[in-house]
């Protein structure tokens, strides 16, 4: 690889990261490189960069281009097509969710509802068909509270991540006083 220590340092840890996330190694690397280039880059600069042919960078470019990771540029007087990553973290975060949603959750989400409206054979089948009830239920709860999320602003998102466990302190203390008016209603109906 031809890039500073540091630079070098990132793009090998996301390469190495990619196939834990579902992609292979060389298109992690391709988008660390672009996510900390100042400038957009083209492919020859990659493949100079990275040290990988040509073939392979065209490949992974369409690949992050599939997951709208990689925003297409064009200069002035240039006939190359240039890459680079959103500049707003949020935003990237926002696309990789959405875009695994659609490929992992959505998909799952359909084969369940339509494996629910089956008619169970068996004991079996209805035992497993009461699992993936559970599941079902589980995901699109899950799904439900992602388009919750999904639609806050940038800052409110922050905030709420900054929260943390203090959603679960105040659970907490929702659920101590719910309790205590459960037993003083209890106490009074038997007065």
């Amino acid at each position: 690889m031809n890039l500073p220590p540091l630079v070098q340092s990132f793009v090998l840890h996301f390469g190495e990261m990619g196939s834990r996330w579902g992609i292979n190694r060389t298109v992690g690397q391709i988008y660390a490189l672009l996510f900390v280039s100042p400038a957009p880059l083209c492919a020859d600069e990659i493949v100079e960069a990275l040290g990988i042919s040509r073939s392979n960078v065209s490949m992974s470019l369409r690949e992050l281009q599939t997951w709208n990771l990689v925003l297409l540029r064009h200069k002035p007087d240039d006939r190359r097509d240039f890459f680079t990553t959103p500049d707003d973290v949020w935003q990237i975060l926002r696309t990789l969710a959405e875009e695994r949603k659609k490929r992992e959750v959505d998909p799952t989400l359909s084969m369940l509802r339509e494996t629910l409206m089956q008619q169970p054979a068996s004991d079996a089948e209805r035992y497993a068909q009461g699992r993936m009830n559970e599941m079902y239920g589980l995901i699109e709860r899950l799904t439900n509270w992602y388009d919750d999320v999904r639609q806050l602003e940038t800052e409110r998102l922050a905030t709420l991540l900054l929260l943390g466990s203090k959603v679960t302190k105040l659970l907490e203390t929702k659920d101590r006083v719910v309790s205590l008016g459960r037993r003083r209603s209890k106490t009074a109906k038997e007065d």
